[in-house]
């Protein structure tokens, strides 16, 4: 056991709770690592030799990837092939063991494999699984292969993002991915609830789609086309559908970027105020709306004539909520940043301490923590399969010999 893992072993909200991941890349696997940092413990299939592919994705140094090392944090890794029968065997006795299975494999190879929702709530009744897959498990193309840029395209989110002259856009990080995997984590959650609390309880299948998370989370888009016929569309750093008349980003004369939202009334009556234009004619709003162009446009020319900390100071002084766009050099300078302590220092075997993002979110009372950066391929096989699943030395010498782990 590491010292960091000395440190922060069995703290969390979830200590206790047994998952195995079939998954691979991001989604499957953000589901797991949210789970990971606040206690469970995850265990990480990958196949011999190769592993996961977000093992090699990326950027390096030193031909160390870096990614795999926040990705595969505070998981086990074990090796073992699934094409071969001894390996199915094995992984059945993961099932077995794990209160939460994730699989991201295609319908066809899960069932094949029998890891499929019929056959592990065979092996485990009590067993949640969240299968991710692109269009879901109940579709016509269920055996479709599909990523998370696929499932912001379909989920409207991209259709809404970037200028209205210019086409769509796709933000900078995997954020369909990303998301979906917060949201199976949620519903991991939600079902290990009922879990605890029913005694009836007969497992549970979470069938996700990899468009459905970024689809709900846009709330008004459905609603609004299906009452007033209206199909939104692209408003640049504006919002398609807006909550105030002031939400926007404008360049300083320093030449950042900063944000300024007015989601109430009265802060864009404060924001008129500091333009200097007559208050009573934004009071309602009915008349921040139909002055919206104008606030928008000396808003703009208002900020570019001052620095940024100029601007900031005085918007903070009118209770305007703003901030400078941030990039990665920023977070990591920012105090408030390093208040919340959101940024850590692990060590890492291979790069020495790397910084990264804390466990997020923040339980006072029982924090989760970061005891490993993204372990080496198999690097758990004898703690699983010895310690945790009770293969004798002889099974996983046969193991071995097969190249089956």
């Amino acid at each position: 056991m590491s010292a960091n893992e000395d440190l922060t072993f069995g703290r969390g909200q979830l200590h206790g709770l047994k998952v195995v991941e079939f998954a691979h890349v991001v989604a499957g696997p953000m589901a797991g690592s949210l789970l990971a940092d606040q206690g469970a413990d995850v265990v990480h299939v990958e196949p011999p030799g190769v592993g996961d592919a977000a093992r090699q994705m990326g950027p390096k140094r030193d031909e160390v990837p870096l990614w795999f090392k926040v990705a595969g944090r505070n998981k086990r890794s074990v090796t073992l092939d699934l094409h071969h029968e001894a390996g199915r065997n094995v992984a059945h006795r993961l099932v077995e063991w794990a209160d939460v299975v994730i699989v991201t494999l295609r319908n066809e190879r899960l069932r094949k494999w029998q890891l499929d929702w019929e056959s592990i709530h065979r092996i485990n009744p009590r067993v949640i699984l969240l299968q991710i897959s692109g269009y879901g498990a109940n579709t016509s193309l269920a055996d479709a292969p599909g990523f998370g840029k696929m499932g912001e395209a379909r989920s409207g989110v991209v259709h809404l993002t970037g200028f209205p002259d210019g086409p769509p856009v796709h933000t900078g990080f995997s954020h369909g991915d990303a998301v979906t995997g917060l949201m199976g984590a949620y519903a991991i959650m939600a079902a290990a609830y009922r879990r605890a609390t029913d005694p009836h309880f007969d497992g549970e299948w979470i069938d996700l789609a990899l468009f459905e998370p970024l689809y709900r989370l846009v709330e008004w888009q459905i609603i609004t086309h299906d009452q007033l016929g209206i199909d939104p569309m692209r408003a640049g750093n504006q919002l398609a559908v807006a909550p105030a008349a002031v939400i926007n980003s404008y360049q300083s004369a320093d030449g950042d970027w900063i944000t300024v939202t007015s989601a109430t009334l009265r802060s864009v009556v404060n924001i008129a105020r500091l333009l200097g234009f007559e208050e009573t004619e934004f009071q309602t709003s009915a008349q921040q709306q139909a002055g919206k162009e104008r606030l928008d446009k000396g808003l703009r020319e208002w900020i570019a004539d001052r620095t940024t900390a100029d601007t900031l100071t005085a918007l903070s002084a009118a209770e305007v909520v703003a901030s400078r766009v941030f990039s990665a050099a920023d977070i990591v300078a920012d105090p408030i940043y390093a208040e919340r302590e959101d940024i850590i220092t692990v060590d890492d075997p291979e790069l020495g301490p790397v910084r990264m993002q804390a466990a997020i979110p923040h339980f006072r009372q029982k924090p989760g923590g970061v005891w490993r950066t993204g372990p080496a391929l198999g690097e758990d096989n004898s703690l699983v399969y010895k310690d945790w699943l009770g293969l004798s030395e002889q099974e996983i010498a046969e193991l071995k010999r097969h190249r089956v782990v």
